[in-house]
This record gives C-alpha cells, sequence and structure tokens, in this order.
C-alpha cells in the first residue's frame, strides 16, 4: 500500500495522502540535547523542509528555534506520525519527541 508523502504551501505542511496533516507554527517538545543548551527545549516549528517514512514512522525534517534561548536550526528528523493500514495517525508533539539523526543530515 503506497502512502502519498509531501511538504506543502512552501514548507507550512506535511501532506498525506493529499490531507494538510502537520503544520508549523506549532510548539513541540524536543528532547535533543545536541540542538541547544535548554534541558527539554520548547520548539517552534518555522518551515518543514522534508517529510519521509522509516517503516511505518511518519518524519519531518523542520526548523525552527527554540522559545527559551532563541536556537535556531534544524533538530534532525522529527517524528510526527504513524502509518496503520495506509491512513495517517498523528503523534501527539506535546508531549516529548526525540528527533532521530540520519546519515544524509546536513549539519
Amino acid at each position: 500500500m503506497s502512502v502519498s508523502l509531501r511538504v506543502l504551501d512552501d514548507g507550512a505542511w506535511v501532506s498525506v495522502n493529499d490531507a494538510r496533516e502537520v503544520s508549523v507554527s506549532e510548539l513541540w517538545r524536543l528532547d535533543d540535547p545536541s540542538f541547544c543548551g535548554c534541558e527539554l527545549p520548547d520548539f517552534v516549528v518555522e518551515n518543514v523542509l522534508d517529510v519521509g517514512a522509516d517503516g511505518r514512522t511518519v518524519s519531518a525534517k523542520v526548523y525552527g528555534q527554540c522559545i527559551a534561548c532563541g536556537q535556531t536550526g534544524v533538530p534532525g528528523w522529527v517524528p510526527v506520525g504513524r502509518l496503520r493500514e495506509g491512513e495517517f495517525v498523528d503523534i501527539d508533539r506535546e508531549r516529548v519527541v526525540l528527533p532521530v539523526r540520519r546519515g544524509d543530515d546536513d549539519e
């Protein structure tokens, strides 16, 4: 079963099967000590750069900033949802999410 994943509206949305599912301007809790010195960064997403799937996990490469210290950048691939039987299931990003570093990350 194939699923269409795209970035829409100049990086404002993650689209899954032509439905806007994840938007910028959300506040995410990141468990990523390499991003900034804050214990648990509150990260506001400013732009979606890319989207992909690793197995059933849908992840987005995003640009944004920690609202506490102001650090900006790309924290790696952040899980945003899962695929179940071809349908997108949102991950609660108000809980802590752990970005994944992949070999193709430009850092």
